[in-house]
């Protein structure tokens, strides 16, 4: 059972919306139920009390797409997920999609039926939101880091048990694969969140994705058709399309920092979500790791198969946030949406989760000014402390 009554006070509150300096919040049964001055918060009684001066406090951060970490990974062991997920607190991750690459259709069955069965006795960590399954519905000319015999033709039958009850919350696929038209109106009708990624899409194949109900794309940039000045492909079909969201890896590999810059400029808050792809290595030292079945080298910056292609990230959230802050003009509670309401309000969770308001899950996490965390929250029980 979590603490009943919760005050953190003095730290300065990100809504992410509001700043509030020097401000108090009130958690009890799990949920935020006040938000008010230190003044106000003198006459909040019976609770334990945090004094949070000269930190911040913002809501716990959500990742859409993360491979595994840990050493660990999810699609080569979907048994871990609640493993991984116990130490996600560590970076400010309150809420996730642990992500299964192309792989064989049984893999995904496993992991389903670990988020079916629950977590484990006593468990505290970070919860997985549902699976993000990346493939098998892939372009094969923009496969990255996913096994090439895996890959398959755009089939509903093989998502036929496939929805948020069941496990699964998004889809990566290729819109202009024959016969992604019929798997998107799937899953869509089912409430998954279908994404395009790992796509030769056109301009035009891109847009009538979207029209289908592509809500989403992942890793912008990232395994997808260039952006040529005869044709935008599908990143320039997601940068001219108002409102889709999409995921950026921040780490000044994937996308380099002018680029991350110029992105924000064009799109602002409340499209960009910002992923970390972060794989086994994430949390560990420099070495060999799996990215489902394939061999991953990684070094002290990033992760890369033997011929050099790039396979997920170490990136953490904090480093993450850090850099959408250096590399762009963005201020802290625009860069935080990144990382909090605009992936829960692609989830369709952002009545629950993703803000400090009344009514709120108590998922926060507390850092310093050199936004390191020192704290995190989920539900109001405290899941690490640095």
């Amino acid at each position: 059972m979590g603490v009943k009554r919760l005050i953190i006070q003095g730290a300065d509150i990100y809504t992410p919306y509001e700043w509030l300096p020097e401000a108090a919040i009130l958690v009890e049964d799990q949920v935020i139920r006040q938000i008010g001055s230190l003044a106000e918060a003198a006459a909040w009684t019976d609770g334990e009390r945090i004094d949070a001066r000269d930190l911040l406090l913002f809501p716990g951060f959500i990742e859409l797409q993360i491979n595994g970490g840990f050493g660990c990974d999810f699609t080569a062991e979907p048994e871990t997920i609640y493993q991984i997920a116990q130490k996600l607190p560590r970076f400010g991750v309150t809420n996730f999609l642990p992500t299964i690459v192309t792989s064989p259709l049984e893999k995904i069955s496993r992991a389903q039926a670990q988020l079916q069965a629950g977590p484990p006795e006593g468990f505290l960590g970070a919860r997985p939101l549902g699976l993000h399954v990346e493939g098998p519905f892939l372009n094969p000319e923009r496969k990255g880091a996913h096994r090439l015999e895996y890959l398959r033709s755009p089939d509903p039958a093989d998502y036929a048990s496939l929805s948020p009850e069941a496990g699964v919350r998004m889809v990566t696929l290729a819109p202009e694969l024959p016969g992604a038209a019929a798997v998107i109106a799937e899953l869509i009708q089912r409430g998954i969140v279908v994404s395009a990624g790992h796509s030769l899409a056109t301009f035009d194949q891109a847009r009538a994705g979207f029209r289908a109900g592509v809500g989403y794309a992942t890793h912008l940039f990232n395994a997808m058709s260039p952006l040529l000045q005869f044709d935008p492909g599908l990143p320039g079909a997601v940068l001219a399309e108002a409102g889709l969201r999409f995921g950026m890896i921040p780490d000044g590999i994937h996308v380099h920092p002018a680029l991350v810059d110029l992105v924000w400029k064009l799109t602002g808050p409340g499209r960009m979500t910002l992923v970390s792809d972060a794989m086994a290595a994430l949390g560990m030292p420099p070495g060999k790791y799996q990215l489902g079945d394939l061999d991953v080298m990684v070094d002290e910056t990033s992760a890369r198969l033997p011929n050099g292609v790039l396979a997920g990230s170490i990136l953490t959230h904090p480093q993450a946030l850090r850099n959408l802050l250096s590399f762009t003009s963005c201020r802290l509670e625009d860069a935080l949406t990144c990382l909090t309401t605009t992936p829960a309000a692609l989830l369709r969770l952002d009545d629950s989760i993703g803000q400090i308001a009344p009514g709120f899950r108590a998922d926060l996490v507390l850092m310093t000014a050199q936004l390191e965390v020192v704290s995190t929250w989920i539900g109001g029980e405290p899941v690490y402390i640095a």
